[in-house]
């Protein structure tokens, strides 16, 4: 749940940084490196940092807490999907490790996957699917 929270929080922080700073004001991000995607600014990345990256792990933080039977799927999700986020990042603008920023995410990913999926195999099928037919 914490890590879910970490993500979130920074996600929301990063992705409103490039909401209102499309072109690079609020964090120094050339638009150059932008060039043979689809944007021209921040603006959309921003849009999904901030909803997909950050209000996503806090609801499935948010289940976590209130131990709904969907969290494990929801942290599974939560992982996987900032895995995708990093590949799509690396594909577009390249892979940097200075500073250690994706190196940092890709391990945060991984234990919030990993965690999420010994979570689903710890409470099996069955749960998962009493909880989507009671829900």
């Amino acid at each position: 749940m914490a890590l879910q929270v970490f993500l979130g929080v920074g996600a929301l922080a990063g992705g409103m940084a490039l909401i209102l700073g499309p072109r690079g004001e609020l964090i120094p991000l050339p638009v150059s490196a932008l060039k043979g995607s689809p944007f021209d600014t921040y603006l959309v990345p921003g849009l999904v940092l901030f909803a997909v990256l950050g209000l996503g792990p806090l609801a499935a933080a948010i289940l976590a807490w209130r131990r709904h039977p969907l969290a494990p799927v929801a942290a599974t999700v939560v992982g996987v999907t900032l895995f995708i986020w990093l590949a799509v990042e690396i594909a577009i603008v390249g892979y940097s490790n200075e500073p250690p920023i994706q190196p940092f995410y890709l391990l945060l990913g991984t234990a919030i996957t990993v965690i999420g999926a010994g979570w689903l195999i710890e409470v099996g099928p069955s749960t998962l699917r009493r909880a989507m037919l009671v829900r």
